[in-house]
């Protein structure tokens, strides 16, 4: 049932809009879902890293580019509690960034509330 609800909310967050379209990665249990078949074949996703930050889950997620020329990227995380539930006040915007040709970096973010037990991290490409 937790991974239908997961395929759901995947399809209904890519059916919302083109823009949202990437890749994802749930934190509980590595699966990448998706969205974007040209974005997925051009980067690679390794495993996350989880750390406490003064009581606050801490997530990074290293990135690496598989193509030689310069990518434009945004990225966001959303924040689940232990029952899977979306943290209240856990969207935050789009962060863009550049991912240059075969160079790797890692993405961050803490959760705002201590209740967050699990991330999902979006990665799409930018259109600016």
């Amino acid at each position: 049932m937790k991974y239908l609800s997961v395929l759901l909310l995947a399809l209904a967050l890519s059916a919302c809009s083109s823009a949202t379209s990437g890749i994802s990665i749930e934190s509980s249990n590595q699966n990448v879902v998706i969205g974007n078949s040209s974005l997925a074949s051009r980067i690679t996703i390794e495993k996350a890293l989880i750390s406490d930050a003064n009581g606050l889950m801490k997530a990074g997620v290293p990135v690496t580019s598989m193509v030689n020329s310069d990518m434009k990227l945004q990225y966001r995380f959303y924040w689940y509690d232990a029952q899977g539930l979306e943290v209240d006040g856990s969207n935050s915007p789009w962060r863009q960034f550049v991912l240059h040709g075969k160079d790797s970096m890692t993405l961050q973010a803490v959760a705002k509330k201590s209740s967050a037990t699990q991330y999902r991290i979006y990665i799409r490409e930018a259109d600016y």
